[in-house]
């Protein structure tokens, strides 16, 4: 009974979405689904991450938050890395092929899982390896593809055209409706089944996001193509043109990735450094370039992107302490059947997908009466919201004491969470 109910959510936002893009460009259905089975494949491989970490491979907790720590870093990191090429040469298009095409091999990868290990000390070096080489490629991907397929969206209208922000709405729809769709299927078929099919099930999502872009290529109408397609094809090294070096280079890229993946530590240094680097160049080019007033603004949106920083950081314990904690510590029994812990990371896409809409119009709402609340104050709600939702699991499971936490107590947990995000995450994009 549980999951028919969320499967109606799941068919009742794609119906809405779809009637909703009667209206739009045909290249909008098909960016709407590339990007929909691009987050069931992500979203299904996280949330069987720690769980497969700790009970395939026996990693300790603390070994496997460090994975899986490193691995999200990285993966909102790359997209900087992927959007620059793009601009400059590439073109969102090839980006998010090529990004597709990296997913497709890292889910696939995951899904050679070997023996489960009876004792850590005798993990296979080999399946490991492909493990981490995996992760890579993903990241690799996820740094192709995410940002710039947004960006696909954008050209697809003038910037005066007012279906704009609905396109935006209904491709945001679709994210968490993919994100909705891998927890749910892929989580829940790797918990039941086998690790190997859930991994291979967010690989054959990815495939099939990776052939509705391909097929839907002459309804995108050239937006995304390359700003240069005359010096993309020009021969830079060894006779390999600027494109394919690009491709080149992100397989050497994949290797470091690899290496990273594995040292917490490594990564956490380039982590630091690379934002205080970023930080000092942007305060020192603002003292020294910009007027007083522009000045201050970049300082109060540095101060705002901290924030938003720490917010992300304690809300996706939702693929690590938070997965384990609801897989050990809570009753997960309702309607009379056991729930896959994978599953519960459902809730977050779930909540968005039914609350995303009222909340829209709240907001709109209170700017035609002059009571919109500042971009400060609506990141103070998501940050005190976010702390809510901890607060109100930790007294949850105290009031349990000795005895399995009430599982309401973890869908609180992600409603606060959720309606954290829907106050800050809108106000941080735009």
């Amino acid at each position: 009974m549980f999951y028919i109910m969320l499967g109606a959510v799941a068919v009742i936002g794609v119906a809405m979405c779809l009637f909703q893009m009667r209206n739009h460009p045909k290249g909008l259905f098909i960016l709407f689904f590339a990007e929909m089975w691009e987050r069931f494949s992500y979203y299904g491989m996280r949330a069987l991450l720690v769980l497969y970490l700790t009970k395939h491979f026996l990693f300790t907790d603390g070994q496997a938050y460090g994975i899986y720590g490193a691995y999200t870093t990285l993966v909102y990191v790359t997209p900087v890395i992927g959007g620059v090429l793009a601009d400059k040469y590439l073109g969102q298009r090839k980006a998010v092929l090529f990004g597709a095409i990296l997913l497709v091999l890292g889910h696939l990868g995951m899904a050679i899982e070997g023996e489960p290990v009876k004792v850590a000390s005798e993990r296979s070096d080999s399946i490991m390896n492909m493990f981490y080489l995996s992760l890579a490629l993903i990241i690799a991907g996820v740094g192709f593809l995410k940002a710039n397929i947004s960006a696909i969206v954008g050209e697809l209208y003038e910037k005066t055209d007012e279906r704009r922000d609905g396109a935006f709405t209904i491709f945001y729809v679709g994210i968490n409706l993919g994100a909705f769709g891998g927890a749910l299927i892929a989580g829940g078929l790797g918990e039941t089944y086998g690790w190997k099919y859930g991994f291979g099930l967010a690989g054959i999502g990815m495939l099939l996001g990776l052939v509705a872009f391909v097929w839907g290529k002459p309804l995108l109408e050239g937006a995304g193509e390359p700003p240069n397609p005359s010096e993309l094809a020009v021969k830079k090294f060894m006779g390999l043109s600027t494109e394919w070096l690009i491709y080149v280079l992100t397989f050497v890229g994949v290797g470091v990735l690899w290496f990273l993946i594995r040292d917490e530590g490594a990564v956490k240094w380039v982590l630091y450094s690379t934002f205080a680097v970023v930080y000092l160049y942007i305060i020192l080019s603002s003292v020294l370039t910009l007027p007083p007033h522009p000045r201050n603004r970049i300082f109060a949106a540095l101060i705002l992107i901290s924030v938003q920083v720490l917010f992300w950081a304690l809300f996706e314990q939702a693929g690590s302490s938070l997965s384990l904690f609801t897989d050990r510590s809570v009753d997960r029994t309702i309607f009379g059947q056991e729930i896959k812990t994978s599953v519960f990371q459902s809730l977050n896409a779930m909540y968005i997908v039914l609350l995303g809409p009222l909340f829209a119009a709240f907001w709109v709402w209170l700017g035609k009466r002059n009571l919109d609340p500042s971009a400060p104050a609506k990141f103070g709600l998501g940050i005190i919201q976010l702390g809510l939702g901890f607060l109100v699991l930790v007294w949850g499971a105290n009031a349990a004491g000795s005895e399995m936490t009430p599982v309401i107590f973890i869908f609180l947990i992600y409603l606060l969470h959720t309606t954290g995000e829907l106050c800050l995450s809108p106000v941080g994009l735009s």
